[in-house]
């Protein structure tokens, strides 16, 4: 019994049928390509990835308030070290990496525990829909704020 624990476990924590977790899985990342609109925001709020090349996917992501941006961000998610990051670099803010610590399927799950807020980043992806999650500790109290997006068409109009 306590070795059929073990093997759930293991299972659990990906260890059967998971994607690698180091550089050679960036290839796996392709579903997360493409131009991505903030579900029930102003228009122009929207998140784009490009396709996997070179050992990266390259993103940014722009929220318009009132007809103006109000906040953006430059990603990327790279190899460094063997291991693939997220790298997000919000503007008026210092940049930040969260190492790919699950991948399977269409999920991805990010960490870096040492960040102040958020300390995980989680996409999931079905069909035409893209669920972006931050979640973390702040103030002692756990938090999380869910990013809901919807494929569109990325012609800029």
């Amino acid at each position: 019994m306590h070795k059929t624990l073990i093997a759930a476990a293991a299972l659990i924590a990906g260890g059967a049928g998971a994607a690698p977790l180091n550089a050679e899985a960036i290839g796996q990342l392709g579903w997360l390509s493409g131009c991505w609109a903030a579900v029930g925001a102003e228009a122009g709020s929207v998140e784009q990835w490009t396709a996997p090349a070179g050992g990266t996917l390259l993103g940014m992501s722009r929220t318009v308030k009132n007809g103006k941006t109000s906040a953006w961000e430059f990603l990327q998610i790279r190899e460094v070290d063997g291991q693939l990051v997220y790298v997000a670099k919000p503007h008026s803010q210092p940049e930040a990496s969260f190492k790919l610590v699950s991948l399977e399927g269409t999920s991805a799950v990010f960490e870096n525990p040492q960040h102040d807020f958020p300390q995980r980043i989680i996409y999931k992806r079905e069909g035409d829909k893209l669920q972006a999650r931050i979640e973390g500790t702040m103030g002692g109290k756990a938090r999380g704020k869910d990013f809901p997006l919807q494929r569109v068409g990325c012609e800029g109009k």
